[in-house]
């Protein structure tokens, strides 16, 4: 299996565009190593050829033309991309569907609360019905494992994470499950498998044996400390108001991650905020002499 990050930052990318503080400044300023990075995102393909998109972020453009597997044949219209599938219906992995709307109709694979939140509250796949329209499928959580037309190899499994709707969606407030899923992918030849979890907030017993299963864990790497947004002057929650995991802490994503040894382990959807951005941060230190990496756009993985 082959699987590309087409994108490692949280909302807003990193240095997100209104943002002048910490690290967002040093790379402004080019007084840091950090690399700037766009909105989270990653491809999978069995055979190289055919992709799956996992979540369309706004960046979706630029990262397709940064990545040839994705873009078409010389003089012909087209993509590698199969189909997508959405993780959760929140804006930065989801409206990047609009700028696919020039090619042919849209496969799209979400749970049924994902496509209530784009049908009613975020209404994209009512405007891409004037454009190229969207071919619906369903993901059913309770489904042992499916596979998806039009990306050959692989099979899926979807699992419920514990989360928030996004504010406008029909159900904010009300948590369903289905708004937001890990999932778990394996390749049918050599049976190598990959957990994304990007949302990942509050891991249980389920989750920790699906860990369990899987080679490589690419999880949610938001925030460091739970209280990161508020120290720095540019938000009011915590991590866990957010539905988000630091990696600090007894019971943070490091010390989750240090039970499963014996698997790649991965930190993507980095906020513009974690200091882990720096290569040469005392955090980003802690983070890889636990063994954890982080995702950047254009790191590729083989399972």
């Amino acid at each position: 299996m082959h699987v590309r990050v087409l994108g490692s930052a949280a909302g807003g990318g990193f240095p997100q565009w209104n943002t002048n503080v910490g690290l967002n400044r040093q790379l402004h300023e080019g007084t840091t190593r950090a690399q700037a990075r766009t909105q989270s995102s990653i491809a999978v393909s069995a055979d190289y050829e055919h992709w799956l998109l996992v979540n369309a972020s706004p960046d979706v453009r630029q990262q397709i033309l940064d990545f040839p597997a994705l873009r078409p044949a010389p003089e012909t219209r087209g993509t590698g991309i199969g189909a997508v599938l959405l993780m959760d219906s929140q804006i930065d992995h989801a409206t990047g569907l609009i700028i696919l709307r020039e090619g042919d109709t849209l496969p799209v694979w979400s749970t049924r609360p994902v496509y209530e939140d784009l049908t009613t509250g975020l209404p994209l796949f009512n405007v891409l019905s004037h454009y190229c329209g969207v071919d619906w499928h369903e993901i059913d959580t309770a489904a042992e494992s499916f596979a998806i037309d039009g990306v050959p190899g692989l099979s899926f499994r979807a699992v419920e994470l514990s989360s928030a709707a996004p504010p406008y969606s029909p159900h904010g407030g009300d948590p369903h499950p289905g708004d937001n899923i890990g999932l778990l992918v394996t390749d049918d030849a050599t049976g190598g498998t990959l957990f994304y979890a990007p949302g990942l907030g509050a891991p249980d017993d389920h989750i920790a044996a699906i860990a369990r299963e899987s080679d490589c864990l690419l999880v949610d790497g938001t925030f460091f400390t739970e209280t990161e947004m508020i120290d720095q002057g540019v938000g009011k929650k915590p991590a866990a108001a957010m539905g988000h995991l630091p990696q600090s802490g007894e019971n943070g994503m490091l010390a989750w991650l240090a039970n499963f040894p014996d698997k790649r382990r991965v930190l993507i959807h980095i906020n513009n905020t974690n200091p882990i951005l720096d290569p040469d941060s005392p955090e980003r230190a802690t983070v890889e002499n636990a063994g954890v990496e982080v995702a950047y756009d254009g790191m590729e993985l083989e399972l």
